[in-house]
């Protein structure tokens, strides 16, 4: 039980609300002792209910205030389009000017957001009721009409939608009802409403086709946007959520240099940073106004080898270098613990449909040389792509680099800036590292990096009994028979696919103390990138 719940129990609700309010009003703790000897209350239980008021003011979240964040992207690509969104500072943002159909919480279940209500009988067709007295930043009501308009334009290639290999799936949404939206599937999805509350399938405007704006129905509006400098966003005092958000404003910047965002929270210029190496977790710690904040989940850093070319076109190549990942060493000696091994597929241990059973590749040069002569290169330096941009690559790339010399095989790490990275090399080097956030379910995870037509196949693999197998999982309601499905998937990407997975990484934020109400929500760090509507500022 909580101190608020204490203080209700002990001395009734009227009397502890009356207590609250003047605290928010300024009264001290001497005054609330003053207040309750004074209705005739013994001086020691009057103190102890006292300190127990202080303890739930002071969880009890306060209104206003100003914020600075930073995160480690920034780019002049950087969008509040939430069909384009593709790194972190675009989450972040768009989960600020914008609500989905649904949210995600701690447990990564499903729950009510634009929607009310939501149901189906066989998984194809879903009904979802909209929330009434919802409006967006410029005062105009939310209809069907915008919840089809934002669903449907993901499936035109012409807006360019991260996330179009999922919106495929619906094959028609339509209003059904002043405040209704019903969408039909080409085939069952029982995994429909944590689809819609993924990032990409926020609702806009219907017809919206300039988004500098960021014009939603979500906790702040855009005040100031520059893509790859900073936004400002303040509060939206219309919001229907009764009371959120807490902010004022907040300033969001990207500082691609874990440093220089560690030294700029230190020395108090911003109040949350995101991303921080565990070489600087100790340094945080010892001050005494910050601390931090981490999220184990799904998030990796990925060897991409190219299936369709280079030598990742030789499966011999592939698995030589699996085999030289010394993933023991990497988590030591680069992550210093902040990760748990991986297995070369990406569901992570967390994910109820993580496959325990796969046994674990093993740090094998014997093995790894075989393969290796078996792929027949020659002795042509091999280029191996790595950026700041994707964590821990330019470490891992270098730990691999002397592991390689001593089979003969000379990978020539190429370090590229943060900056373009994504755009000028992601998935088009042969051999470089790719970076995927958590997602909250292995049918989005595998549909969006794995299926043969996803927009992010990084290594360009295809398979026709993979694909087969994604879309007879979906509509699987049958747990067992699932399972079995999803644990097929990871053996055949762990066994043929062209990346190297050889951690999990936590997610490690960083904090003024004076700034609270983050919680674990495991797609991301900063709350799943959704931080912004819970935070307050102490007072």
């Amino acid at each position: 039980m909580n101190e608020s719940k204490k203080l209700q129990a002990l001395i009734g609700p009227q009397e502890s609300m009356r207590m609250m309010n003047a605290m928010q009003r300024g009264a001290s703790r001497r005054d609330v002792l003053a207040m309750l000897m004074a209705g005739g209350m013994q001086a020691a239980l009057a103190g102890s209910i006292a300190g127990m008021a202080g303890a739930a003011h002071a969880q009890t979240p306060r209104r206003g205030g100003r914020i600075r964040v930073a995160g480690h992207t920034a780019a002049v690509s950087d969008t509040l389009d939430p069909a384009r969104q593709s790194n972190h500072s675009d989450y972040i943002r768009c989960n600020m000017s914008y609500n989905g159909l649904t949210v995600l919480d701690g447990s990564l279940t499903p729950q009510p957001a634009l929607a009310e209500e939501f149901f189906t009988k066989d998984a194809i067709t879903w009904v979802f009721k909209l929330r009434k007295g919802v409006q967006f930043h410029d005062g105009k009501p939310l209809t069907p009409a915008d919840v089809v308009f934002s669903l449907m334009r993901h499936k035109d290639p012409a807006t360019g939608s991260k996330a179009k290999v999922l919106a495929d799936q619906m094959d028609d949404v339509k209003a059904t009802g002043p405040n209704e939206v019903t969408i039909r599937l080409t085939a069952p999805n029982a995994d429909l409403p944590v689809v819609l509350g993924t990032f990409h399938f926020h609702i806009v405007k219907d017809g919206t086709t300039d988004f500098t704006a960021g014009i939603g129905t979500g906790p702040y509006k855009i005040k100031e946007f520059k893509p790859g400098v900073r936004s400002i966003s303040v509060r939206n005092e219309a919001y229907w959520k009764p009371g959120r958000p807490y902010l004022d404003e907040i300033e969001y910047v990207g500082i691609g240099d874990e440093g220089a965002r560690v030294n700029a929270m230190l020395s108090g210029d911003l109040d949350l940073v995101a991303a921080v190496n565990p070489r600087s977790v100790q340094r945080v710690r010892d001050s005494a106004g910050h601390t931090i904040f981490e999220t184990q989940a799904g998030l990796y850093t990925d060897l991409v080898m190219r299936r369709d070319g280079g030598p990742g076109a030789n499966p011999d190549f592939v698995l030589a270098m699996k085999y030289m990942m010394d993933r023991e060493q990497i988590k030591r000696s680069i992550t210093l613990g902040h990760s748990v091994i991986a297995n070369d597929q990406p569901i992570d241990p967390t994910n109820r449909f993580y496959f325990a059973g796969l046994p674990q590749r093993p740090f094998d040069l014997d093995k790894a040389k075989f393969h290796l002569k078996k792929a027949n290169l020659g002795s042509s330096p091999v280029p191996i792509v790595a950026s700041p941009a994707a964590d821990y690559s330019v470490e891992i790339a270098l730990v691999m680099q002397q592991t390689a010399q001593k089979l003969g095989l000379n990978l020539d790490v190429k370090r590229m800036p943060a900056d373009g990275y994504w755009a000028n090399h992601w998935m088009k080097s042969p051999i470089g590292f790719g970076s995927v956030n958590p997602r909250p379910s292995a049918d989005t995870l595998f549909t969006q990096f794995f299926k043969s037509d996803a927009a992010w196949n990084e290594s360009g693999w295809k398979n026709d009994k993979f694909d087969q197998l994604l879309l007879a999982a979906r509509a699987e309601t049958d747990i067992a028979k699932r399972n079995k499905m999803y644990a097929d998937m990871q053996v055949m990407v762990h066994e043929q696919g062209g990346i190297g997975i050889p951690l999990f990484l936590a997610s490690i934020d960083a904090h003024s103390k004076k700034l609270k109400g983050l919680s674990s929500i495991p797609v991301g760090g900063l709350m799943g990138y959704a931080f912004a509507e819970h935070v307050w500022l102490e007072a």
